[in-house]
């Protein structure tokens, strides 16, 4: 069984498990609608093949194999728009949950880290920025990584300045509560308020202080080196998504750029678990 296959499975386990029309065809009966997982599924294959909703729709309907997994064939496949209109009705909620069962593929640790990481927004038309305002080039996105499995548990996407990097690490931590024992991040992440709302919490902060003073290299020198030299798989984690996933969002508006970044890191996750 080849990777889109294996990919395929444990994308409609996963969309399944969580969707309520589980027992119901893939495909529309009767004038109704397509079921949520085959949908959901059909996203993440998009997204694995990095294609436009067209090219999706153009090379599914030549692979059988993968069709008959979500219980739909060729003739039963939406029109492109239909693919994109569902991707409005998947709302962010929906794909965090997804991302939270996938990250369960690997069985991760208490021990995480944190980082960002910047992702092109496509080339829009000088017409399309200036009726919609679409001036911010990039987005940001910030992955807190489990660093022994190398699975990414949760991400916050922005394209403001708005908020801190602090603010923004406690904000994914508090999703996970009970759960995480160490986290660690960069100088970028120095505060006072974050090591102690993370104490709070239970976790142990592994954050290195900037170099204002003797004892900013005292606080350092205490940190372990072994389990803060792991916050380097975050790095890597954000370089293999951009290699084999692309280094640019394909939507134009800021929430389904959102979307697609918590869905990019969903297919890591499940591609990553199926590796042989």
């Amino acid at each position: 069984m080849n990777v889109t296959s294996r990919f395929t499975q444990e994308m409609v386990s996963l969309a399944e498990s969580y969707s309520d029309d589980a027992d119901e065809a893939a495909a529309p009966e009767g004038g109704g609608s397509f079921a949520d997982y085959a949908m959901i599924t059909l996203h993440g294959l998009r997204i694995l093949l990095d294609e436009s909703y067209e090219m999706t729709i153009d090379r599914l309907e030549v692979m059988p194999p993968i069709l008959d997994i979500i219980g739909l064939e060729s003739d039963d496949l939406p029109h492109p728009s239909t693919l994109n209109k569902w991707f409005d009705k998947i709302t962010i909620d929906v794909w965090r949950v997804l991302l939270r069962l996938s990250a369960q593929l690997h069985e991760p640790s208490d021990h995480v880290a944190v980082d960002a990481t910047y992702y092109d927004r496509s080339r829009a038309s000088k017409h399309y920025c200036q009726r919609t305002n679409y001036r911010v080039q990039t987005l940001e996105a910030t992955k807190l990584v489990d660093t022994e499995s190398q699975a990414i548990l949760d991400v916050h996407c922005t394209t403001t300045k708005e908020g801190s990097d602090a603010e923004i690490c406690a904000q994914l931590a508090r999703r996970w509560p009970g759960e995480l024992r160490v986290l660690a991040a960069d100088k970028g992440y120095d505060s006072q308020w974050l090591r102690t709302t993370l104490r709070e919490m239970g976790i142990r902060p592994l954050i290195k202080h900037r170099l204002h003073a003797a004892y900013d290299h005292a606080h350092n020198a205490r940190i372990d080196d072994e389990l803060y030299g792991q916050r380097a798989m975050t790095e890597t984690v954000n370089s293999s998504v951009k290699r084999s996933l692309g280094v640019a969002v394909r939507a134009r508006a800021w929430y389904r750029e959102f979307r697609e970044i918590v869905l990019m890191c969903l297919v890591y996750n499940i591609k990553r678990a199926i590796k042989p």
